[in-house]
């Protein structure tokens, strides 16, 4: 489902400098406010099989998504390539896997990864993250009977996202996806 929907926008106070990017903290403050539009986040049409997503138009020129997850879903290892970006779960349980390492951003096909680089992060309803260029997470709705819906929000727009298949400390790059493969 691809549906583009107007979203809150920053407000003057928070608003990226006319012509500059917006940050981390902008992004974040986007994807807060966003999940709190309850008529918004109701409004998504929630699939028992997989997931949907709404576009919503983002401060600054980013992209954002509202998203449904429905029970045991995810999204499989990925990075969003040379995007910034936040996301907030506005309403069930998301669960975030993360990497806390700095990977080659280009060139291989197959890492060894150190024993203490992986992260867990709970996103309960309200809560969220920012995160910087090339961070490579999943993140599932690992709830047996309840959706999840998310606000998600990246700059600039994503260009690519690398996905990525894993074996114990094994990181394996499987594809990189264009814009044209997800709209």
């Amino acid at each position: 489902m691809h549906v583009s929907v107007p979203s809150p926008s920053l407000p003057s106070s928070a608003s990226p400098v006319a012509g500059a990017a917006p940050t981390q903290a902008d992004l974040l403050d986007f994807v807060r406010r966003t999940a709190a539009d309850a008529e918004l986040i109701a409004s998504l049409p929630l699939d028992p099989e997989g997931r949907t997503w709404v576009r919503l138009d983002g401060p600054g020129g980013s992209e954002a998504w509202l998203i449904g997850w429905p029970p045991g879903s995810g999204t499989g290892w990925h990075d969003h390539a040379d995007s910034v970006g936040a996301f907030l779960t506005a309403s069930g349980d998301l669960t975030e896997y993360s990497l806390a390492a700095r990977l080659p951003t280009d060139g291989w096909k197959t890492l060894e990864l150190t024993e203490d680089v992986d992260r867990v992060r709970r996103l309960p309803a309200g809560q969220g993250r920012a995160f910087g260029h090339h961070h490579v997470h999943e993140v599932l709705n690992e709830s047996r009977d309840r959706h999840a819906i998310s606000v998600h929000a990246y700059y600039p727009p994503l260009p690519r996202i690398r996905r990525y298949s894993r074996s114990g400390q094994v990181l394996r790059l499987e594809q990189v996806e264009r814009p044209e493969d997800w709209q």
